[in-house]
């Protein structure tokens, strides 16, 4: 993915402190990271204890928080995924983190199967889930069109070889099913508002920086087509915390309230969330 310009320059605040250029890509229009760490020292940049998905942590009222949200969402995400109908409800679910979603598909009459890289995540996902939780090289032994439902909750912006990986996803998914992605919309007000202290573009753990656009032309280049995207309402405040942290040293809770309704308030005319959930399926 050569083709890009310079768009934004963007601080680690949580990891390395080191900066980072986005460049927008001509092809597809989605931000890239750059540079982007090599494969194999890109997770040096999650070993920290403030990365809640990998891990199950409730330390202060912050994390206390996240749980009580997930918890909401979870049974959203169920909701979404039985709204298919699936016959066969089989159900992958990448980057699984501590697998709370996969338990409560699989308490749901869901046959799953997870995947998640960070071994410490992965462990407590087995747990949970009679062992059904693997590395990323057990994306291999799956076979073809084995899946009803794909979902990558926040993952795909994390995904090295990009192409590559949406090929792997339709292979695996069946003629009919529904792949879901999840990822931050760098076209949302908070987004406008924090700029370079934007929390969900926590660099260089997010390769890439998705809108509208840039979804639809990328997975259109694989004959897949949006066909309903959904608003993340709870991540305008989330992210808006972070992004208060980051900009000026403290939560600022108030303010990171106010500019998470704005940016909901806004998003009911503009539709550009903070976060969008977008369901994919084959032409």
């Amino acid at each position: 993915m050569k083709e890009t310009k310079s768009y934004l320059t963007v601080k680690d605040h949580s990891v390395s402190g080191e900066t980072f250029q986005l460049a927008l890509n001509k092809k597809y229009g989605f931000l890239e990271t750059q540079p982007q760490p090599e494969e194999d020292k890109l997770f040096e940049y999650y070993k920290t204890e403030d990365y809640i998905s990998h891990t199950d942590s409730k330390r202060n009222l912050f994390e206390k928080a996240y749980h009580l949200v997930r918890s909401i969402s979870l049974k959203r995400k169920l909701k979404l995924i039985n709204s298919f109908n699936s016959k066969e409800k089989n159900l992958l679910d990448i980057g699984c983190g501590t697998g709370d979603f996969l338990k409560k598909a699989q308490e749901n009459g869901w046959t799953v199967s997870g995947i998640e890289p960070n071994e410490s995540a992965r462990k407590i996902a087995k747990t949970k889930t009679n062992n059904v939780v693997f590395n990323v090289e057990h994306l291999e032994k799956f076979k073809p069109k084995s899946f009803d439902v794909i979902t990558l909750w926040h993952v795909l912006e994390h995904l090295p070889n990009l192409e590559e990986q949406i090929s792997i996803l339709k292979n695996l998914l069946n003629e009919k099913g529904t792949l879901i992605i999840a990822v931050p919309n760098h076209h949302s007000f908070d987004a406008k508002h924090y700029k370079s202290f934007w929390a969900a573009y926590d660099v260089p753990r997010h390769l890439w920086h998705f809108n509208q656009k840039s979804i639809a032309s990328l997975f259109e280049s694989e004959n897949m087509t949006v066909v309903k995207i959904l608003p993340m309402k709870f991540d305008a405040y989330y992210v808006s915390l972070l992004s208060e942290k980051y900009k000026t040293g403290r939560m600022n809770i108030l303010n990171a309230f106010r500019v998470g309704l704005l940016s909901n308030l806004k998003a009911k005319r503009t539709n550009e969330y903070s976060s969008i959930i977008y369901v994919i399926q084959n032409k």
